[in-house]
């Protein structure tokens, strides 16, 4: 690593001398893979979509959905969803082929061409066909949408270049020849927008303003056709790249007209050619089958992709995202390049946060965002710190946040972080910092070397007890990655400690060095570290060191959710998870923070004490924040550490708006009576109240409800628990105060009778009725021996048959009218059988002792209100089994036969 005083040109010259040393490599062993086959930008190429069809002859990217839009040789246009892989929605455009589709999302439209010469527009949310006209004398074979203004390119076989403005009803605004064969494609100037360029068969590619009538001037140097071009899409080159017939892909200067780079390896004519957008690759389609990415900077061959469907005749890529589309003849196939994650790291120390557009390096202070609301973007003040030599795909600030490293294309850089000054770099495959040193950092070499760096300099290699060595992580202590285990060390002297059989995607540890959290892919755990194993082992034996320090590693608690990314703040770990939730999570106990809107597009920073806030930057590098209170933080962790003195001192700094998930949290950690008093959400305190046995409190809340709230479920629910609660302690008295408010009219009924209450059963009967309980006020009338109601009851609520049986047992001198009825509601039915009905006063031959039921019916009204203590029960008894004769008892029936 060079020194402090280097100067910038010095060391880019020795990176780009070593750079070009190592263009060239020497033929790998057999059964490793070659550099270019490993992809030295480590862009790892994922397949999202494989959708077959007809031939596809373009494709496009939707900038914000997860879209893409497929036009087929058969006269189709498709558009795929991405994430599921399903056929959203078709068009049927025509019988001849579809060439080109582009969408036009600021106006949720799209524009596609066809063999009929004619344009078509569409609203792809509707589905309806809002123009269709004739825009050629020949096959249109592209389109291009204007990145801002409502103009729209078309090239035709015709020779020539249509413009054509949609706000005036598409029409054509401007005609443009020069071109001697078909034109293939025009793209505008994303740098310059009033000019475009256009690709032709005339072996010509030609840039034209958007105001001029005849092309500025004209690149010339393929052999063959010229199918397709397209512009640089940053400001730092003016490069054209163009793809032909002649199996070639070039690269122009359009400044000096002079052809930097021709890039070769297709056998067959090139169809399509794009510079992406976000990462520093050039691809290329072909139909020899092939894609092919390049190094955009050093123009060295990365990969080839087949997939075996034929040939490839379209690419796509969107700015906001690093999915590339292709276009085959038997489908559309969707790749991810690399991790759509921002390359970005907050210093949590300055609040100033980092983060890489392009080779661009930008900063700015997340300061001051106090007053923003939840989920709002944060207005930021972007300082340009400069460019970076290579490729960033990861940026991170070392433990005091006076450095910060940029890795990419395998190697990394140190800079200062203020002023962004060289300070060392390297070849390494990974790079993790040390927690602990300001200069003490570890890297990757090779999958069978690791180096650990003290204050900059090289201080020794580590040896993990694993054969390959397929990643590092940094913190209090090194970690070595193996397939399906991680090894940790000792920083200083580089000593093993322990090997777990866990395989983390990453390693988080707290400032305190003692909790480490271990984020896999499903779930995560955290450990506790104690360094006095290691100290007390003192000059240890070769198998001690060998074996390691187990017990230095103890577990403490697991998280079983997928988590993305997190944070340290004391013992507290806050984290969003791929389901959309930030959350964080003390003494294993889990609280929601909030919902992410779009979880997918967010990576979390950091957050800031100091601000109370936690940050996330989406894809774009916007920044939204969410308020975490640092009291509560430390409030949960000093509970969780049974510090409560210290727990008192820090309660009165919550807000009020966060009591309630405090007091949810002392509960989940068993301290019921102190979520009693903190919390301020009266449902939450009735809960504690009722497991802590405060039935005064609980009824003091339920109190205090609105009157019009009383007939809600929710609060019924509540009285018959509290209720329930009373019965267990045997207060009857508020048993039937919360039975009444719930009313819990069958709750009532068993009360009373078990109490022996007359007068609340017939109470009960009178409320019963009228919240139409019929089943509660027959019962309790029948028990406190009004048989009368009893049979208007049934009456009333149309059971005719029930109420002449009922008559014919408790009541016969109600028999005639019941029967009666009974008649009249059978004559509906068949006359026949109301006349199969008996009177006893017509027929009382079949009614025998008819007269004595009367008589009877008449002493059990006479005695039914005549009760008996339950203190001369034993004498009652005796009574009765002595002198049967005379016991006469409020329930006193006549039997069917006239027996008494």
């Amino acid at each position: 690593a060079p020194p402090p005083s280097t100067p910038t040109s010095t060391y880019r010259e020795t990176l780009q001398q070593r750079r070009s040393l190592t263009t060239s490599k020497a033929p790998s062993p057999p059964g490793r893979t070659t550099s270019t086959q490993r992809m030295p930008l480590r862009l790892e190429i994922k397949k999202k979509l494989s959708a077959r069809s007809d031939r596809v002859k373009c494709v496009d990217l939707h900038p914000q959905e997860p879209w893409v839009l497929s036009a087929l040789y058969s006269g189709n246009v498709y558009l795929w969803d991405t994430e599921t892989s399903i056929l959203l929605k078709s068009w049927e455009v025509c019988e001849l082929p579809v060439r080109s589709c582009k969408f036009i999302a600021r106006r949720s439209q799209f524009v596609c061409s066809s063999d009929d010469m004619r344009l078509r527009v569409y609203n792809y949310n509707t589905m309806e066909k809002v123009k269709e006209f004739e825009a050629h004398a020949d096959y249109i074979r592209y389109v291009e949408v204007h990145p801002s203004q409502p103009l729209v390119l078309s090239s035709s076989d015709d020779m020539s270049i249509k413009l054509w403005n949609w706000e005036q009803n598409w029409e054509c605004i401007s005609s443009f020849e020069g071109h001697s064969h078909y034109v293939m494609m025009a793209r505008f100037n994303s740098k310059d927008t009033n000019t475009f360029a256009s690709a032709s068969l005339d072996r010509s590619i030609r840039v034209w303003g958007i105001n001029a009538h005849q092309p500025h001037f004209a690149l010339e140097g393929h052999e063959r056709g010229v199918n397709c071009i397209d512009y640089y899409p940053g400001g730092d080159r003016p490069y054209l790249l163009s793809g032909a017939d002649d199996k070639l892909v070039k690269i122009w200067d359009y400044q000096t007209k002079a052809c930097v780079q021709t890039l070769e390896g297709h056998t067959n004519n090139v169809c399509s050619v794009l510079f992406h957008p976000r990462l520093p690759v050039i691809v290329s389609a072909s139909e020899d089958g092939t894609v092919r990415i390049w190094h955009a900077h050093t123009y060295r061959a990365e990969t080839t992709l087949n997939y075996g469907l034929e040939r490839a005749w379209s690419i796509a890529a969107a700015d906001g995202s690093n999915g590339l589309a292709v276009g085959y003849d038997e489908g559309t196939v969707l790749l991810k390049l690399g991790h759509d994650d921002p390359v970005a790291s907050l210093d949590v120390q300055t609040g100033k946060v980092v983060w890489a557009n392009n080779n661009d390096i930008q900063s700015a202070s997340l300061r001051g965002a106090r007053e923003l609301g939840d989920g709002d973007r944060v207005p930021l003040s972007t300082k340009d710190m400069g460019s970076c030599e290579i490729f960033p795909q990861s940026i991170a600030h070392n433990c005091n946040g006076r450095f910060l490293v940029v890795c990419g294309d395998g190697e990394y850089i140190i800079y200062t972080s203020q002023a962004l000054r060289n300070k060392a770099f390297g070849s390494a495959l990974d790079f993790a910092w040390s927690s602990i040193g300001t200069g003490d950092y570890a890297v990757r070499e090779s999958l069978s070397r690791v180096k650990i760096f003290k204050n900059f300099k090289e201080h020794k290699s580590v040896k993990a007890p694993i054969p390959v060595y397929e990643g590092i992580h940094g913190g209090s202590c090194l970690a070595v990655k193996g397939s399906d285990t991680i090894c940790f060390f000792e920083w200083t002297d580089g000593i093993f400690l322990c090997k777990i059989d866990v395989a983390p995607k990453k390693i988080l540890w707290n400032e305190g060095h003692e909790l480490v959290l271990l984020m896999c892919e499903e779930e995560a755990y955290v450990l506790r570290y104690s360094k006095e194993p290691v100290v007390a082992s003192g000059a240890a034996d070769a198998n001690q060191l060998e074996a390691g320090f187990p017990e230095a590693f103890e577990p403490t608690f697991e998280v079983s959710d997928k988590m993305l990314a997190g944070q340290w703040i004391g013992d507290c770990f806050i984290f969003c998870t791929a389901s959309g939730r930030l959350n964080y999570v003390v003494g294993g106990n889990v609280t929601t923070v909030c919902h992410l809107d779009v979880p997918a597009s967010l990576c979390m920073l950091g957050y800031l004490p100091k601000e109370g806030r936690v940050y996330l930057m989406n894809r774009t590098n916007g920044i939204i924040s969410y308020q975490v209170p640092l009291a509560v933080l430390q409030y949960q962790t000093a509970v969780v550490r049974q510090d409560f003195e210290a727990a008192n001192l820090l309660l009165p700094a919550i807000p009020e708006t966060e009591l309630s998930s405090v007091a949810r949290f002392l509960e989940g950690q068993g301290h019921k009576d102190v979520a009693l008093q903190v919390s301020n959400d009266q449902d939450h305190k009735f809960d504690l109240a009722l497991e802590l046995n405060r039935m005064d409190l609980a009824l003091a809340i339920l109190e205090n409800y609105n009157s019009t709230d009383l007939q809600s479920p929710d609060l019924q629910s509540r009285w018959r628990r509290l209720g329930d609660l009373a019965l267990t302690n045997f207060d009857i008295a508020l048993a039937e105060r919360c039975a009444h408010n719930a009313m819990d009219y069958p709750g009532l009924l068993l009360l009373y009778t078990a109490a022996g209450d007359l007068d609340g059963t017939k109470r009960l009967a009178e409320l019963a009725l009228q919240a139409g309980h019929d089943n509660v006020a027959f019962t309790s009338h029948l028990i406190s021996g009004n048989v009368e109601k009893c049979y208007e009851l049934l009456l009333n609520s149309g059971r005719i048959p029930e109420a002449a049986f009922f008559a014919r047992t408790y009541l016969p001198s109600e028999i005639s009218t019941a029967v009666e009825f009974w008649r009249n509601d059978l004559k509906s039915i068949s006359m026949k059988l109301s006349e199969t009905l008996a009177d006893p006063t017509v027929y009382p031959n079949l009614f025998p002792d008819h007269e004595w039921s009367l008589k009877v019916e008449q002493i059990f009204k006479e005695n039914r209100m005549k009760t008996v203590k339950a203190s001369a029960y034993p004498a009652v008894l005796t009574s009765v089994f002595h002198f049967p004769s005379l016991h006469f008892c409020a329930n006193l029936v006549p039997h069917a036969a006239g027996k008494v």
